[in-house]
């Protein structure tokens, strides 16, 4: 997907910080907007997070930075204190122009009677709630001396936190936490989102995220590249594959997954089972011959195929529209055999588990296939360590798509999807949330492989059989926990099950 400047829409757009200050700038330069408006705006939109979601408070704590954030702070503190709350304010040194919208806020919290105290002071137990506006999408650098102390201070009390913007500490472009941050339970975004705060470990600072577009015009983003499409809950249904009142099951695709090595016939069964689910056709289960004959044993749905030798694969290959490799497959002789063949076999393929793990020991590039690693195995393919992957998710998929063709998909939480052709400009990632901890569980990627296969079969592109799979597996997700009680104790094969359930707008 290469869409030009402008081509997502504001509501769906995910922004780095390069990308936010170019918005800002362009609503600043708006006739309308007068110097310090879009401050005000930003303060008046905390204050009315505060009276929506903790409507009892009445000590309320802010925590002001050095910049422009920390102005916003100024402002819900006076917009604050002239409601009736009782405010507690504390500070750091500023490090604003003194022209600036920022020291302007300062000056006129002063002049309305405000007091402030030195972070030094901060105790957590001054106030029912605190609002970081310590640091936004500028910070690059681990949190340290007097602000990481009481970041930490603050997280330790377990009082509740709104954060402005972004929790202070998570990097708005990559998500990544390099030092203390805040635990955010409510995060307010101001004028769009920012992908940091949906990928990697900034879901967990930044709670529930609301995105403050400040009253500001959908031109502003014209000309400017959004870092990622938001795919989220509700934009991604309308885009399942149609099937007319009189097809059969031979207009719905043929699927075939190969794994099951000796002793791990599990996950091959789990991706045939959700391949069905999703709708595939036929779909046939090529796996060791060990247990052939009772792999379908609880599913007769499900074709079998003992595959001993790669020429009794092959044949299967060409009765095929697209093939899953990876589940169980192993990485001994018998699944690299296979896997060399089914990578040579000329059919699309969704390329999970120990395929992609054999993958790295022997890259190679193919523009109609879709990698699905896992962080772990996302660093074997870059050859460094899945940290490394984690700490900036956003470069990691788009070296992915580079590095091999076709379109990578990184799981996780926010999953990422890019696609890259050599030497042509990439377009904007996919980000897909909705998704629970209870997911993470095993079989739960093996799931996610087998509705991504089954889309692919019934004729959607690689790209959007990747992001609209991601979506479903979500949904199911959901829709699994609501129907428990509980996101603990999930399995993937009820994940599976659901899916025809999440597929509908009463399943969601």
């Amino acid at each position: 997907m290469n869409d030009g400047p402008g081509a997502i829409p504001l509501t769906s757009a995910l922004y780095d910080s390069e990308g936010m200050r170019a918005l800002d700038a362009a609503g600043m330069a708006l006739p309308e907007i007068a110097p310090g408006e879009l401050m005000e705006r930003a303060g008046a939109a905390l204050l009315a997070a505060v009276r929506a979601h903790w409507p009892e408070v009445r000590r309320l704590g802010i925590l002001c930075g050095p910049g422009n954030n920390g102005g916003d702070g100024y402002v819900l503190a006076r917009l604050a204190a002239q409601a009736g709350l009782d405010v507690r304010l504390h500070s750091g040194p500023s490090r604003a122009r003194p022209q600036s919208d920022g020291r302007q806020a300062h000056r006129r919290w002063i002049e309305h009677g405000g007091a402030m105290a030195p972070l030094e002071a901060f105790d957590p137990a001054d106030a029912e709630l605190w609002v970081d506006c310590l640091f936004g999408i500028g910070l690059e650098r681990p949190l340290h001396d007097a602000y990481g102390e009481v970041v930490e201070r603050l997280n330790a009390s377990g009082r509740p936190v709104l954060a402005a913007d972004i929790p202070s500490g998570v990097n708005a472009d990559t998500g990544a936490v390099p030092g203390p941050a805040v635990r955010a339970r409510h995060t307010v975004t101001m004028i769009a989102d920012k992908l940091g705060l949906h990928t990697g470990a900034g879901v967990d600072y930044a709670g529930t995220v609301e995105v403050a577009r400040l009253d500001l015009p959908e031109q502003i983003a014209r000309g400017v590249m959004p870092r990622a499409r938001h795919l989220g809950p509700e934009d991604w249904q309308d885009r399942l594959p149609a099937r007319r009142p009189g097809a059969h099951k031979g207009n719905a695709g043929h699927v075939l997954v190969v794994g099951g090595a000796p002793g791990f016939s599990g996950a091959a069964r789990l991706t045939a089972l959700a391949a069905l689910r999703a709708g595939a056709g036929r779909v046939t289960l090529a796996t060791h011959e060990d247990h052939a004959a009772w792999a379908n044993a609880d599913r007769p749905e499900i074709m079998v195929r003992a595959v001993r030798e790669p020429t009794d694969l092959l044949r299967l290959a060409r009765q095929v529209d697209v093939i899953a490799a990876g589940p169980g497959l192993g990485t001994e002789e018998w699944g690299r055999r296979l896997w060399h063949a089914v990578a040579d076999a000329g059919v699309p393929l969704v390329v999970d588990a120990d395929a992609l793990n054999l993958l790295a020991a022997t890259p190679r590039q193919m523009d109609s296939w879709i990698l699905t690693p896992h962080p772990g195995e996302a660093g074997r393919l870059l050859n460094r360590p899945a940290a490394e992957v984690e700490a900036n998710r956003p470069a990691a998929v788009l070296e992915l798509a580079q590095r091999f063709g076709g379109v990578s998909l990184l799981k996780g939480a926010g999953t990422l999807v890019a696609d890259a052709d050599p030497g042509v400009e990439v377009g904007p990632l996919t980000c897909v949330t909705g998704g629970h901890a209870g997911m993470a569980v095993p079989g739960s990627g093996d799931v996610l492989t087998g509705i991504i296969v089954a889309l692919r079969a019934q004729g959607l592109e690689a790209r959007a059989a990747a992001e609209i799979g991601a979506a479903w597996h979500c949904a199911a997700g959901r829709v699994l926990r609501a129907r428990l009680g509980s996101w603990r104790g999930l399995l993937a094969g009820e994940l599976a099950d659901v899916l025809p359930a999440a597929a509908g707008e009463e399943g969601v």
